[in-house]
């Protein structure tokens, strides 16, 4: 809290005469706002639709107001200078009348020092006012401070109400504190809270009802996506390099990389011809770390109001960091970014985009590991690969002999179909510029052409299908050998 103090002392006093914040935690800001008010000597009111105006701990209304308009007259014929909240007040800010007293309020700061803030979970505000406000972003905890919760309220209530210590597993209470990075403050007492005076333990039971509450939080908002699907490393044949790179920084990931001076892994971008993995190999991190797997898809981030797409970038970035520890996958992130590299025909918004998902990249100290995967590198930004923002460009190539192999027993123990009787072998050669996901079909075909005709899936059959299908890499080979032409000497190896 006190790195919030700071900054938003500076910000009242440099003279801001409006201010956004936009965050669930109002109790949290107010309280805040309190302290810095009675330190500074100034006074601090709060208007809601419920209460109207009043000093913030009292309980009688100075105004009792539901009108928002009707208080921004008094503010603004008050002599007095202070700091004015307005809860929840975007729905009112459509009035004309609301938007001209505030500019008025503003103008008027240097002789009538008046501080409006505006405070919702989306402060967003008409455009001239965003133009004249300034935004505060509070922080979420850090993994001190969520540490320091937990034994407040864990240790405090147990000696208080119960007489006793707290029966603890280090596990379970790792991965607790683990799963609470990325909340704020107030879910963070009111989960810790409700895991101890459950039963005086803290369980691996606690940590998944910590987990199920931000997956559900993240469901009702709908910028992003939570992927249940578990893939696991075993599933995915071939990526010897890239699985080995992976193991190596999973503890770095999690937490264990701090003891060894270890920074924690950004993330990888994957590419290569479509089919041989990319996307099951960002599935298969997840679950190879046990942490969740989350997807942004730009399309629902862009909207055709004004300034709704920022607050949906902003918005989706605080999701994501919300369910920290986690893997956010970028699927075909060409596709999201390069639809406009100028910013001609939208009015430069996929370009803001880019340049608050780089940002955000570099700047980013969440546990968020980030796994991007592309098909056409020409349309890749080149300041999106730059290194310090991912940590390496793998290159998945169509797979070798030896990983198609690796395939066919997969997908046919996978559909129950493995047999030793199948020659396995003898399909390798022939099978040539397949990839993965070509396999993976071509095996599912055979099974549906058995089952019709109640025999089992044999070798002549899986050779029939594999014939009779022309690879992607075969129809597209110009593509396929301009991209494999790139990524030689620019990239690493998956395989």
């Amino acid at each position: 809290m006190t790195a919030d103090i700071t900054e938003l002392t500076t910000l009242l006093q440099s003279g801001a005469p409006i201010v956004q914040i936009e965050t669930h935690d109002e109790v949290r800001i107010l309280r805040i706002l309190s302290e810095i008010t009675a330190r500074t000597g100034s006074a601090l009111h709060v208007w809601t639709i419920a209460d109207g105006l009043r000093r913030y701990s009292e309980a009688p209304s100075l105004y009792a107001m539901q009108d928002l308009k009707g208080v921004l007259v008094q503010i603004k014929d008050r002599e007095a200078s202070g700091v004015f909240v307005i809860i929840d007040g975007a729905p009112h800010l459509k009035d004309p009348v609301c938007e001209r007293l505030i500019k008025e309020i503003a103008e008027e700061y240097p002789k009538k020092p008046r501080t409006l803030i505006f405070l919702s979970s989306s402060a967003a505000l008409p455009e001239d006012l965003a133009r004249m406000s300034s935004r505060f972003t509070p922080k979420l905890p850090d993994s001190e401070r969520i540490q320091d919760i937990y034994l407040e309220q864990a240790y405090r209530w147990l000696s208080e109400k119960i007489g006793r210590r707290l029966f603890r597993d280090n596990e379970a209470e790792r991965s607790m504190l683990r799963n609470l990075s990325g909340l704020t403050e107030e879910d963070v007492e009111n989960l810790v809270s409700s895991a101890i005076r459950n039963d005086g333990r803290i369980s691996f039971d606690d940590a998944q009802h910590i987990l199920d509450f931000k997956k559900q939080a993240i469901g009702k908002e709908g910028l992003i996506e939570f992927v249940p699907d578990a893939t696991e490393l075993t599933e995915v044949g071939g990526l010897t390099s890239l699985k080995t790179w992976l193991s190596m920084r999973r503890s770095s990931f999690l937490g264990d990389g701090k003891a060894t001076g270890l920074p924690p892994p950004k993330g990888v971008l994957l590419i290569g011809i479509q089919g041989c993995g990319k996307s099951l190999a960002a599935k298969a991190v997840a679950t190879a770390w046990q942490v969740p797997l989350m997807r942004l898809d730009f399309g629902v981030l862009y909207s055709k109001w004004l300034g709704e797409t920022e607050h949906n970038i902003r918005e989706a970035f605080r999701q994501i960091e919300a369910m920290a520890p986690c893997v956010l996958w970028l699927d075909e992130i060409e596709k999201g970014l390069s639809s406009d590299a100028g910013g001609s025909t939208d009015g430069g918004v996929s370009r803001r985009i880019l340049a608050a998902l780089l940002v955000w990249m570099a700047e980013r100290t969440s546990q968020v590991f980030l796994v991007a995967t592309a098909n056409d590198v020409s349309q890749l930004p080149p300041e999106l690969i730059r290194k310090g923002r991912l940590d390496e460009i793998f290159f998945i190539e169509l797979p070798s002999p030896s990983e198609r192999e690796e395939i066919f027993r997969i997908h046919l123990k996978k559909l129950g179909f493995y047999s030793a009787d199948l020659d396995i072998d003898s399909l390798i050669p022939i099978s040539e510029n397949f990839s993965g996901s070509e396999i993976e079909q071509l095996v599912i075909s055979a099974m549906y052409k058995a089952r019709t005709l109640e025999v089992n899936v044999t070798t002549e059959s899986l050779v029939t299908e594999i014939l009779q299908t022309k690879p992607l890499a075969v129809v597209m080979s110009e593509k396929v050998t301009a991209l494999r032409a790139w990524a030689a000497g620019r990239t690493v190896p998956a395989a």
